[in-house]
């Protein structure tokens, strides 16, 4: 007897989800899409260039910070082509294969770009807590070595999604609930039993995502207390604006996925979808757009170098 669910990855399709109530305005809804992407895309490859050009630069803050922008680079580049489809050109149908890749990705340069915040803030703690010590514990073999520890993490952890995916049984076709794939939402649309992924998901958040949380704010409560032992007040508040871009890096990447998960674990049923739909969006797309214009705006090296470089007459 014939059976409405298929094993096989290329037998099936899923729907990408264009935004609610808006179906009908991909005109309009794709400038604003578009807008961020030019703005990400900009912003990072400046950050990035300004620190590779500028032979002062290359000290550790600033080698974290072009991880950072690599980060969001990624990140980027792993939302952008389901989405340009779906708002640019209408095309909202998207193989099986082609969706495990892509959320493959998306949370692969997720959990980078949270490694990476958490290696910001070991690198701001220890620049606070050991100034005489800080090129010596921070050497660049040390932070060529974090950086190759944080990819290999994150990639090798999301290795097995794809091939646990494809033992899932799915509809022909499966509506998504965003304009790109990720894993939370596939898992919805099985018609198989999902325990193992399930499991194997929570896992990832917990060992990822949510120790680097935990330290960062270790890291903060250490910087925090060695901050209000120095006895200059001058200094108290040099110390601490060092880490006020960071701050606001961890809290654009951090707040929407926290807002996610609760809202995923306790609210879902009573919360408009909307919102639910809007948290992600900010979570994959606002910090690589905002997490460039904060450092040029709170770091006045980065600052300087963009100005010359947009005014070089007049510096």
């Amino acid at each position: 007897m014939a059976t409405a669910t298929n094993n096989n990855a290329s037998s099936f399709f899923f729907i990408l989800m264009d935004l609610s109530g808006l179906e009908a305005a991909h005109g309009w809804t794709a400038i604003p899409i578009c807008s961020i992407y030019g703005l990400s895309l900009l912003g990072n490859i400046t950050i990035m260039h300004v620190v590779k050009s500028v032979p002062s630069l290359h000290t550790r803050m600033y080698l974290f910070l072009s991880m950072l922008s690599m980060a969001d680079l990624g990140l980027s580049a792993s939302t952008l082509p389901s989405m340009a489809a779906v708002f640019l050109l209408g095309q909202r149908k998207v193989g099986a294969a082609t969706c495990f890749m892509q959320l493959f990705f998306i949370h692969t340069f997720s959990v980078i770009e949270s490694s990476v915040l958490l290696a910001m803030a070991f690198d701001r703690w220890v620049a606070i807590r050991e100034p005489l010590c800080y090129a010596t514990i921070l050497t660049t073999k040390c932070i060529r070595a974090i950086g190759l520890a944080t990819v290999t993490r994150s990639a090798a952890l999301h290795l097995p999604l794809p091939v646990l995916l494809r033992r899932l049984q799915c509809q022909p076709v499966n509506l998504l609930s965003h304009s790109y794939c990720v894993h939370p939402d596939v898992l919805r649309l099985a018609s198989s039993s999902t325990r193992v992924n399930s499991a194997f998901g929570l896992f990832i958040m917990l060992s990822t995502l949510g120790m680097d949380a935990i330290l960062i704010l270790l890291s903060y409560v250490l910087i925090l207390k060695t901050v209000l032992n120095i006895a200059s007040k001058a200094e108290r508040l040099k110390s601490f604006n060092t880490c006020i871009s960071h701050i606001c890096a961890v809290l654009l990447f951090y707040t929407p996925l926290v807002s996610l998960s609760m809202i995923h674990r306790f609210g879902k049923k009573k919360l408009p979808a909307q919102l639910y739909m809007l948290l992600s969006y900010l979570h994959f797309l606002v910090p690589p757009m905002l997490n460039p214009i904060v450092y040029s705006v709170k770091t006045k090296e980065i600052r300087i170098r963009i100005l010359k470089i947009l005014h070089p007459q007049k510096l």
